[in-house]
């Protein structure tokens, strides 16, 4: 049975909706190992996000069926990364495939799963396809806009948690000797003192990744999403303990690179 979006009332918490497609994203994901620490990650990072897009659209006082939308589109945004560590072993899009592309290809098997609802469905590709873009295309409407936004902000805020939670070598794919040992490139150092994302082709030293993690900060849209960014303390956490480690370096200029971030943003 696939439920459409038809709830008259919303509770904070699990509705008949919620407990459907959970079912159904459970289903899918115990297809891959889920005693990989790689993909517990991601799971955990689903399930996040799927709360944070709630937390946002109701932030943003949208009505209950909205609300159920955006966490729709949170469940099932990375559903891609499951396959892409599968068959690559690695989370890199750059290494492997476009993860936001690898998934919209699935959904077009598994979305009926999820909701019957064709303009749902449309929402639902939209913000899978563009929530890791650095920039949104042109060319959508203001409500695909709307999801788009809420998805890529929640996801924004979760990478933070992620990066401070998380083992390096679960997210960056290097050891802890390569964390101490690693670089931060002068050209991230620059995207960040430029207040702006990071674009791939930036993300060049083993530690332009966490950079790049700290510079999603400056483009949170959503004033709910920022809120929420602050109740958590992710940032000060991340910048405090990234990977649950003391952030030293053995590179002279890493260590000044990292101080000068670390300065800038508890000023």
């Amino acid at each position: 049975m696939v439920y459409c979006p038809t709830i008259t009332s919303l509770e904070h918490g699990r509705t008949a909706f919620r407990r459907h497609a959970l079912e159904a994203f459970n289903r899918y994901v115990s297809r891959y190992d889920l005693g990989d620490e790689r993909i517990a990650l991601k799971v955990a990072h689903t399930f996040e996000v799927a709360a944070l897009c709630d937390e946002i659209a109701r932030g943003e006082c949208m009505p209950p069926h909205d609300v159920e939308l955006a966490w729709l589109c949170g469940l099932l945004h990375d559903i891609g990364r499951f396959e892409q560590l599968r068959r690559w072993g690695t989370f890199s899009d750059a290494a492997s495939c476009s993860h936001a592309a690898l998934g919209v290809d699935i959904l077009a098997e598994e979305l009926a799963r999820y909701t019957a609802d064709d303009a749902w469905a449309n929402i639902v590709r939209k913000a899978v396809a563009y929530h890791s873009e650095l920039r949104l295309p042109e060319g959508l409407d203001a409500r695909e806009r709307l999801f788009c936004t809420i998805t890529r902000d929640a996801d924004k805020v979760d990478i933070l948690r992620v990066f401070s939670e998380s083992s390096c070598s679960a997210v960056l794919g290097i050891e802890p000797a390569g964390f101490v040992n690693g670089e931060i490139s002068a050209g991230a150092l620059r995207g960040f003192r430029e207040r702006r994302c990071l674009a791939r082709a930036e993300r060049q030293a083993a530690l332009d990744g966490l950079v790049g993690a700290i510079c999603l900060v400056f483009e949170l849209e959503s004033p709910a999403a920022r809120e929420a960014l602050r109740r958590r303390g992710y940032l000060e956490r991340l910048l405090r303990s990234p990977f649950g480690m003391e952030p030293r370096f053995a590179s002279p200029q890493t260590q000044r690179y990292w101080d000068a971030i670390c300065a800038d943003l508890v000023e």
